[in-house]
């Protein structure tokens, strides 16, 4: 898979309106990431900061991912340097940033992630350049990963404008779980103050033509079709362990 021509393909979506589909990894198998490699999805995130995955599996997960076409990327940790080098030096081909707050925040995570000029990210080889094979050509995509900003606090709605400002950030994403969470409402997604706070964020995000995105937790498709219909552009749907369990449970227990 040609890293650098598929992070420009799912730019390109993004800035034609098109969705950029993807899904989540918990779990730290290749043969997960495999499936889910072959299953059409754009990206696929590997979950660095809920799932049981160290930065040492990352380079198997993502040959797996990569034999389908699947753009490997990285939900991080906390968004600190280290966890940002480590994931792109594997060969991620951008990162999601957990519970941004703030401009500064997200600042410091792209600079994190892009190589000089473009940021402080230290220059090396690694999996991503091929140890050095692909050096010239692997700077060029080092100057600009994709970038994903999770925005999973009330907090942070109210810094959007400032978030959305950021200078190489592609999209945001919602954590509708923590981002409910936050609001004294755990998962109670229906409620008409979490639905305003939603609609509020998609508004702000058409204001500044930044596509706006959301994990859909659970595997339903409908759901899935009525967040595109609703204007979402960049979704995750479900999560492997989620969809193992969904499709796992003894038909005969009672729900």
């Amino acid at each position: 898979m040609n890293r650098r021509e598929k992070i420009k393909a799912i730019r390109r979506a993004l800035s034609d309106g098109i969705a950029s589909i993807g899904s989540w990894i918990q779990i730290p198998h290749p043969s997960i990431a495999e499936i889910l490699g072959q299953s059409g999805y754009d990206w696929v995130a590997v979950d660095m900061e809920h799932g049981s995955i160290s930065p040492h599996q990352l380079p198997d997960l993502f040959r797996a991912l990569e034999l389908g076409g699947t753009l490997p990327l990285v939900r991080l940790a906390q968004g600190e340097p280290k966890d940002c080098k480590q994931a792109l030096d594997a060969g991620a081909g951008g990162v999601i940033v957990p519970m941004v707050e703030s401009a500064v925040q997200l600042n410091r995570a792209r600079d994190a992630c892009c190589w000089p000029p473009a940021g402080k990210r230290g220059v090396g080889f690694s999996r991503a350049n091929l140890f050095g094979m692909h050096f010239d050509s692997y700077a060029e995509e080092a100057q600009a990963p994709l970038l994903i900003a999770m925005i999973e606090h009330v907090h942070a709605v109210d810094q959007l404008e400032e978030i959305l400002a950021v200078d190489g950030l592609d999209a945001i994403l919602i954590g509708p779980y923590d981002l409910s969470a936050s609001m004294g409402m755990t998962g109670k997604f229906d409620t008409p103050e979490f639905v305003a706070v939603m609609d509020r964020i998609r508004s702000v995000c058409a204001t500044f033509s930044k596509p706006c995105g959301v994990h859909v937790v659970q595997p339903d498709q409908e759901q899935l079709r009525q967040r595109m219909a609703e204007g979402y552009r960049f979704l995750a749907y479900s999560i492997d362990s989620v969809f193992l369990r969904a499709s796992a449970t003894n038909p005969q227990l009672p729900c």
